[in-house]
């Protein structure tokens, strides 16, 4: 009869020479960016004057206030862009390991998709999404109705 038939696989324990590599590794890294830092702020230059400090974007010189009258929701747009990157690294991941995955693990993704699909609809239906100056004038009339 073998031992080995029925136990549970060990790990190997953590050794110091493993934690020490890695100190090893991060000590080079720090002390290589404090000596890049230490070198841009020792040889960068340091002239100031008011022409150097004056805002210039694409050959034209500012004429306004560069603060908008009013808001904009970028952050949204911000938020979109994070939301669905993330469902694709997962729907990714997964049509990657579909085959190990099975049938449960279609349905963990059909079910991440159908709760953000939901969220979607509720934020559409709430107006969320709607943010031409449109949207800005019927919100301001829906205020003024009591």
């Amino acid at each position: 009869m073998s031992s080995t038939t029925g136990s549970l696989p060990t790990t190997a324990p953590i050794l110091f020479e493993d934690y020490l590599a890695l100190g090893i590794y991060v000590g080079i890294a720090l002390f290589l960016v404090a000596i890049l830092l230490l070198l841009s702020w020792g040889l960068g230059h340091r002239t100031r004057s008011r022409i150097k400090n004056e805002p210039y974007e694409s050959g034209v010189y500012p004429t306004d206030n560069a603060r908008l009258k009013g808001p904009v929701p970028f952050y949204l747009v911000a938020i979109f862009f994070i939301l669905f990157d993330i469902e694709v690294i997962f729907v990714a991941s997964w049509a990657v390991a579909y085959d190990r995955l099975g049938w449960a693990g279609f349905g963990q993704v059909s079910f991440f998709t159908l709760v953000l699909l939901v969220g979607l609809l509720h934020l559409w239906k709430t107006g969320a999404l709607d943010w031409g100056p449109s949207a800005a004038r019927q919100n301001r009339k829906n205020q003024d109705i009591p």
